[in-house]
């Protein structure tokens, strides 16, 4: 599977997601700079890893979703090419029109920084097919403005269409309907805001993120 990792000004978890690309799939992805305009010819799958893009200024992922690099990758996507945005990736994809919605403050106004549980929403996709549907799982969250807001209309749709991905099994930042993750209508870009890429490692017994790219490279 070939594959990239976008690196923004602030982008701070770049490296973890490309050393999981490199372990998942045996291939090391291209690492792309903000600035450049172009990808690599063939991708796969381009990855928009976690961190505070150009320091979360404005609005989270608002400044990067206006990059060179995303142009790029908006018309890879329309191409059919798989994106995976995590966390402040997720804000990008939100903000670049690629998924709909928001990610708004978390409700009370804290960070939080844990692992959560989550259940598996849809599995009849690129990005969860080694995952039971109904499955229960813990990733972690590392998240300030992880609250997802949409309008009831597209709520309703996400809801009908089997478009919600992940759900959170218990409280943790506001997200209508518990919302953790979704895709969009083509079936080829997901956001989700937990990170599976840190529970990855069959090292330390951790396979309930890692499951997100061996699906990946099933596909």
């Amino acid at each position: 599977m070939k594959s990239a990792v976008i690196v923004f000004p602030g982008s701070n978890c770049d490296r973890d997601l490309a050393v999981c690309l490199r372990d998942v799939t045996g291939q090391a992805p291209a690492i792309i700079w903000h600035g450049e305009s172009e990808l690599p010819e063939g991708l796969d799958l381009i990855g928009v890893p976690g961190g505070f893009s150009y320091g979360d200024y404005l609005r989270s992922g608002a400044m990067a979703a206006r990059s060179p690099v995303m142009q790029a990758v908006v018309k890879a996507a329309a191409k059919g090419v798989k994106v995976l945005g995590i966390c402040n990736g997720f804000q990008v994809l939100t903000e670049a029109g690629l998924l709909p919605g928001a990610l708004m403050r978390n409700a009370g106004i804290h960070f939080v920084c844990r692992p959560v549980p989550l259940t598996v929403e849809n599995n009849q996709n690129s990005f969860t097919s080694k995952y039971n549907a109904g499955e229960r799982i813990t990733v972690s969250v590392a998240h300030h403005d992880g609250n997802y807001a949409a309008d009831e209309a597209t709520l309703a749709r996400l809801e009908g269409e089997g478009r919600v991905v992940f759900r959170y099994a218990e409280p943790v930042n506001g997200s209508a309907h518990d919302i953790a993750g979704v895709i969009n209508d083509a079936g080829n870009v997901m956001g989700m805001m937990p990170h599976p890429e840190r529970m990855a490692d069959l090292g330390a017994g951790l396979d309930d993120g890692r499951r997100v790219f061996e699906s990946l490279l099933a596909a």
